[in-house]
Order: structure tokens, then sequence, then C-alpha cells
């Protein structure tokens, strides 16, 4: 059995490569809830439903949000009415959303997404990290922004000095999970508001000191592949390459896995973990994809 914890882009990308090679039925995945929120009435968890999406092989991978070939109609007529949404979703992504909203009032969200994974057809497990709402501010040069209004609205433009978020419990089956797993993957999502929530919970640290860890870099030189961890990272004063990611990781990481362009890093990281795989980590094909999933199975068997 084999654990991922994700965030919503460079983690799926992964995913689409490792269900190639593993069997889905041994894939648990742990999802960042962070950013979960309210829109237009229906909850919307973007991470998850991008995981729901790519292990469905229905996910619109050219935005790594929503589902491909959507139609939108119901957001551009909420336009015409008067009732503009931050977040562009399309009916059938909506369809996704209200159902699970749905669930959510009766079961919680850990349980619709189990509901969810079935009626998509999946064998995986796919895990909200918790079914708490979380709470994320990103303090900017130009005040106190919420995280969607800073990602959408403002374009991730304004500097960013401070990110704060609320610890929540984690969600039944986040423990076992990991201490059940031969090993636990670290995909390569923004380290600061998709996997440090992850590792915040409680007794997720502790439980994987008792298991395999390897994560892949999302940082290559001195920028993150794509997103704002790079300006997150240095908000928090964490130096923004991968030897800042690793440092992140270094209480339970047992082998880290960067891209060559990093190779020049790696006599450094080893001062903070004990193995260092160099390979290429750009996924921009499902035979990259798949390359990079091989190799990280390669170093756990």
């Amino acid at each position: 059995m084999i654990t991922v914890l994700s965030g919503g882009t460079g983690t799926p990308k992964l995913l689409q490569g490792l269900k190639e090679i593993v069997d889905p039925s041994e894939l648990t995945i742990i999802v960042n809830t962070l950013e979960n929120d309210y829109f237009s009435g229906v909850y919307v968890s973007a991470d998850i439903d991008t995981v729901l999406y790519t292990m469905s092989d229905i996910i619109n991978d050219e935005f790594w949000y929503g589902i491909k070939d959507d139609t939108f109609i119901t957001h551009e007529r909420l336009n015409e009415l008067g009732c503009p949404e931050l977040l562009r979703i399309g009916d059938k992504d909506r369809a996704t959303k209200i159902q699970k909203t749905l669930l959510m009032e009766k079961y919680g969200l850990a349980k619709a997404c189990e509901i969810q994974t079935k009626d998509m057809g999946l064998t995986c497990k796919i895990l909200p990290m918790s079914n708490e709402q979380s709470d994320i501010k990103i303090i900017t040069d130009i005040g106190e922004l919420e995280f969607h209004d800073f990602l959408i609205k403002y374009q991730q433009e304004p500097e960013v000095l401070d990110v704060q978020f609320s610890e929540v419990s984690p969600a039944p089956g986040i423990i076992e999970a990991i201490n059940n797993s031969d090993a636990v993957i670290i995909g390569p999502s923004n380290p600061i508001t998709s996997i440090l929530p992850i590792l915040s919970l409680e007794g997720v640290r502790e439980a994987l000191k008792n298991t395999y860890v390897v994560a892949v870099s999302p940082i290559i030189g001195s920028d993150s592949v794509s997103g704002p961890a790079s300006k997150f990272m240095r908000a928090l004063d964490i130096d923004v390459s991968s030897v800042g990611v690793a440092s992140l990781y270094e209480d339970f990481l047992d082998n880290f896995v960067i891209d060559t362009e990093d190779e020049n890093l790696k006599d450094e990281i080893n001062q903070i973990v004990n193995k260092v795989t160099v390979t290429n980590t750009i996924m921009n094909s499902l035979g990259a994809k798949k390359n990079l999933a091989q190799t990280i199975i390669n170093n756990i068997l």
C-alpha cells in the first residue's frame, strides 16, 4: 500500500503516471483541504475534485481544475443575472460539487468523498485531510486577502508578507493510512499551502517517522514549477530552493527527488536527507509522468 500526500496541481500530474504503473487499489491519496470554501452556495474542494477527476481520467489538464470539455451555461447565466462568480465553475463540475455539498450535510466531508470515489468507479482511496473547515489568510502589501482572492482576483501579484492558517484535526483514517503504508510519497505540490497543512495535523509527523517517505521537490532552481509556492516560501523566510523544501521535511524524510537542473545541490541536500535522487521532474507528457513515477517506485521497492 502506498499513500500519497497531494495538493491540486503538481501531485495530480504525478498521479497520472503512478496509476499507470501501480494498481490504483494500492493507492491512498490524502488531499489538502486548506483552501476549501463555499462559492455560490456549493462547497468547493478544488484539490479533492482535481484528484477525483485525475484518477477518473476526466480532468481538464490544461488548467488542472474542472472537467475536460465542460460547459459553463450556469456560470454565464449567473453573470448575466448580476451574480458573478469568482471561480469559473463548469456545469458537470458544479454537479459534483452540489452532490458533495448535499452529502456533507448528512455525512461530513470524509464520507462524502468516499461515496463520490465509489460513484466514479475508482478503486483507490481518496481521503480529505480533515472534516473541519480551515481558515487561511494571505498577508500582503495591499492588506489581508482570502486565499482565492489572492490567487484569482489579484492573480498572485501582491507581495506576500505572511501566510497564516488554522490547525484542524485529522479526518478518520489519516493516521491509520500512513501507519499501514509500505511507503508515503509527498508529491510536488505547494509545500506551504498544500503539504504543510497535512503535516500540521496531530500525529502525522510522528506517523511519517515510522514509514519510508520519499518527496518530490516542486522547486527547480530558485522558483516553483507552478503556482505561488516561491512567494509563500519567501514570506516564511524559507530558502526558495530544493534545499529549502527538504528542510521542511527533514525530521521524517528518507529520500528526496530533485530535478537534474539542481544536481549541484545534491551534496548540500545530503546534509538534510541521506538519499537524494536526481532525475527529470518536469512532467510535460504522460511518458515523463510515468518515468518519474517509476523512478520513485524503484526507490521504494
